[in-house]
């Protein structure tokens, strides 16, 4: 069954082409920065907001108007950490149907290439190379909606975790 999988995914990236590979690249960079930023949900940003909650709590002042800019530091400081990685993912996200079209665009060039040389005759060979030249864009529009899934639940927790944190941090 595993063997089966991986034949399948390898002939993929065969008749698919270099440009395949190259999204197949974008997919690893993809997937490990969004695993990056759930780790840093689950493990790192719990500590800093213990911080920035101690920061706060330790001021006396919390009433003036230094203090309200303070606040306003730390949510930004906070915000700041939460989004770090999420342009570079809502860049690959977006970068990746183009270059799924890319590899559609090439593929056709070798078609036509070869139907110059070859003529029209051969009718399945025509549909193969069609068939080819479309995989870059099946591999390039599912890697997009499956990352804009991820990145739409990444913002949404970032927005999520950034008010409950302006609502700790009391200002009097």
């Amino acid at each position: 069954m595993t063997m089966a999988w991986i034949e399948a995914v390898n002939d993929f990236i065969a008749q698919g082409g270099t440009v395949v590979k190259l999204i197949l690249v974008a997919a690893v960079m993809l997937w490990t920065l969004v695993t990056e930023r759930y780790l840093f949900f689950l493990w790192v940003y719990p500590r800093l907001q213990r911080q920035w909650l101690q920061r706060w709590h330790q001021r006396r002042d919390k009433h003036s108007w230094y203090a309200l800019k303070i606040r306003e530091r730390l949510i930004s400081e906070a915000r700041l950490q939460l989004r770090r990685t999420l342009p570079l993912i809502k860049v690959l996200v977006s970068l990746s149907p183009l270059l799924g079209l890319f590899g559609t665009v090439n593929g056709m060039i070798h078609m036509f290439d070869a139907l110059a040389v070859f003529g029209t005759g051969n009718a399945r060979a025509m549909a193969t190379h069609i068939s080819h030249a479309t995989l870059p864009t099946l591999a390039g529009m599912t890697l997009a909606i499956a990352g804009l899934y991820a990145s739409q639940r990444i913002e949404r927790r970032v927005e999520a975790a950034t008010r409950h944190l302006s609502d700790q941090l009391h200002f009097e």
